[in-house]
């Protein structure tokens, strides 16, 4: 697509579309209209929207949505849709190819091209500058994460507080429960003015689906993981960290696949840097692992051992490009990445530990602070 006579088009709701937020830095629950002409930013809002826009957007400019709407149903004695007030913008700025990201609706995009205009999909990222963060990004995340921690350590606390009572943990005369936690984390986090959704709490053989929340009593001497990855109400970037932790005395195999993930992401740590495959360190993990003796595949009717990639990255939505994984990815300096490596076996349970790390030219730093710890006396 060429520059002269083309436009940027995003039609959603910017609190569900992250590509639009980030080029508008307007956050509304409805949808509405964001182009991009000649580098200029244009929206196009409701009356219930269009000083707020005005005020607090990044636009260049704010046009009314029922201006347009009258302009057209003027000239054309017929009632307005967003094809036709989009036709009448584009006609006057004089825009004939589209470029829009995948998630277009398509019933626009049909009318869109019945009036003539070229439409071409974007792919992902719709930004490609968004994988790289600014000081300013980076500093939103590691503030999430900062208050992340602070309610991941008060969730520790209690099952660090909780009893031994045969196979489960006893808190205060009642059961501790993955929802209990769970609540815990996510009250928490709202006092800090985040948002936290699915939080995983997951015990015992619970643990051995990574992305399973987890639900019922939490088990003694069984690895508990801990997945916590809220967004800032505030600025609207995540954090998203794991640990995982045992009440009551660990299994010798849940002690060596500690200290392999551990290790895993130690390997990571040493090679992130900028220029590097992400599938190389994916490999470089799965190679140890199964040096190690902890073999990943098909067993027992389920997949065990290492099944899942090791980071992805983070920013307005809590999985963005890139990925660290088989596929293979070149990092760049900027990225925020997690570091996630895990193992996930039915006769011990789950461990995965996470931390959330910032690509730069020559390495990596870990901004993530909290401590690694896996026995809870």
């Amino acid at each position: 697509m060429t520059d002269v006579n083309s436009a940027i088009l995003i039609v959603a709701a910017s609190e569900t579309d992250a590509n639009l937020y980030y080029a508008t830095g307007f956050w509304a629950p409805d949808p509405f209209i964001f182009t991009r002409i000649g580098g200029r930013r244009i929206l196009i809002m409701s009356d219930l929207e269009l000083d707020r826009a005005k005020a607090e957007s990044k636009a260049d400019e704010v046009l009314s949505l029922s201006k347009l709407q009258a302009e057209v149903k003027q000239k054309t004695q017929s009632p307005p849709g967003t094809a036709e007030v989009l036709d009448c913008l584009f006609k006057e700025r004089q825009v004939k190819e589209v470029k829009v990201p995948g998630n277009f609706p398509l019933g626009l995009a049909d009318r869109l091209r019945a009036k003539g205009y070229t439409l071409t999909v974007g792919p992902e990222p719709f930004f490609p500058e968004r994988t790289v963060k600014n000081p300013d990004e980076v500093a939103a995340i590691r503030e999430t994460l900062r208050l992340t921690e602070e309610a991941l350590e008060s969730a520790i606390e209690v099952i660090q507080e909780s009893e031994v009572k045969g196979d489960e943990l006893w808190l205060r005369g009642k059961p501790l429960t993955s929802e209990l936690v769970r609540k815990l984390l996510h009250l928490t986090l709202m006092g800090s003015d985040c948002l936290a959704r699915e939080t995983i709490v997951a015990g015992g053989r619970q643990a051995c689906d990574p992305h399973g929340i987890g639900s019922g009593p939490l088990k003694a001497h069984w690895p508990i993981v801990l997945d916590v990855f809220p967004v800032s109400a505030k600025t609207r970037y995540y954090a998203d960290i794991t640990r995982t932790v045992v009440k009551g005395k660990a299994a010798p195999k849940v002690k060596k696949m500690y200290a392999a993930v551990q290790a895993g992401q130690e390997i990571a740590f040493s090679k992130l840097k900028a220029g590097v495959d992400g599938k190389a360190i994916h490999t470089a993990i799965l190679d140890l692992f199964e040096k190690e003796g902890f073999r990943t595949g098909e067993m027992d009717g389920r997949m065990q051992g290492f099944f899942h990639g090791t980071g992805h990255g983070l920013g307005l939505e809590i999985h963005e490009p890139p990925r660290i994984s088989s596929g293979g990815e070149i990092l760049q300096a900027g990225q925020v990445v997690t570091v996630e490596p895990g193992l996930y076996y039915l006769d011990a349970g789950g461990i995965r530990l996470e931390d959330d790390v910032l690509i730069t030219a020559a390495g990596c730093e870990n901004l993530t602070t909290f401590p690694k710890l896996l026995e809870l006396t």
